[in-house]
């Protein structure tokens, strides 16, 4: 068995560790119950919106050969945009279907008329107004900007998100989807993106824990009456 001053130490260390992740340990176990107690499809905020949906069918367009593109075709999508046909060519910009004509960017009418055909019927519009730039810590961060936020009135603080350059409809947020993200983000301890899970701080966080996990093992290991008896016996024979 280890001396006193030894067990004394072991015990001081576990003590500390504890002390000084607990709150992080707590996080943790807070985070997972509501990750495993949620449905993710809320999360999405798939009650909002219009999963029936179907893109409209055009007819009558023009070959994409006859757009006013001097820099050719690597790809292209087609999007209806308040009931009009356009191209969005190269990830790039937008085009009439009908004229080939370049658009440069959406309005305000034609950005609600984009999250009407996504989100549910019934939804009442408080305002919209256009982003240019978000920080990292934002709700719609790694998406394409300029966008449109439109606003719901509703308890969830509901807002959907319309990319002004293509018109697409990007996202949905709300309180839930809130909730969720900054639990993840305690999870992942990835204060800035929230998806890295190789930050400095986790490795350290998670030696740390096993740390004290093992110190905890030990410090039972040393103290147990029943292990002390097992050795006394063992010595005797």
């Amino acid at each position: 068995m280890v001396n006193r001053k030894t067990a004394i130490k072991i015990r001081k260390t576990h003590r500390y560790l504890g002390l000084f992740l607990g709150i992080q340990f707590l996080f943790w176990t807070i985070s997972g119950m509501y990750f495993s107690w949620t449905n993710i499809d809320d999360i999405h905020g798939d009650e909002f919106r219009n999963l029936d949906y179907v893109p409209k069918t055009f007819n009558n367009l023009i070959s994409p050969s006859e757009m006013h593109n001097a820099e050719g075709i690597r790809s292209i999508e087609i999007r209806d945009i308040n009931n009009e046909p356009y191209y969005w060519v190269n990830n790039k910009q937008l085009y009439s279907a009908k004229t080939g004509e370049a658009k440069q960017d959406i309005s305000e009418e034609e950005a609600l008329s984009v999250a009407k055909n996504y989100m549910k019927e019934g939804l009442k519009v408080a305002n919209i107004k256009k982003i240019t730039e978000v920080d990292d810590y934002h709700e719609y961060r790694e998406k394409l900007l300029p966008a449109y936020v439109i606003s719901y009135d509703t308890d969830e603080a509901l807002k959907a998100y319309i990319s002004v350059t293509d018109g697409k409809f990007q996202t949905v947020r709300h309180r839930a989807w809130r909730w969720f993200d900054f639990l993840w983000m305690t999870h992942t301890m990835d204060y800035d993106t929230r998806d890295n899970f190789n930050t400095i701080v986790l490795r350290a966080f998670s030696l740390l824990g096993l740390i004290t996990v093992l110190s905890g093992f030990l410090l039972w290991y040393i103290s147990s009456p029943t292990i002390r008896k097992i050795k006394k016996k063992k010595i005797s024979k």
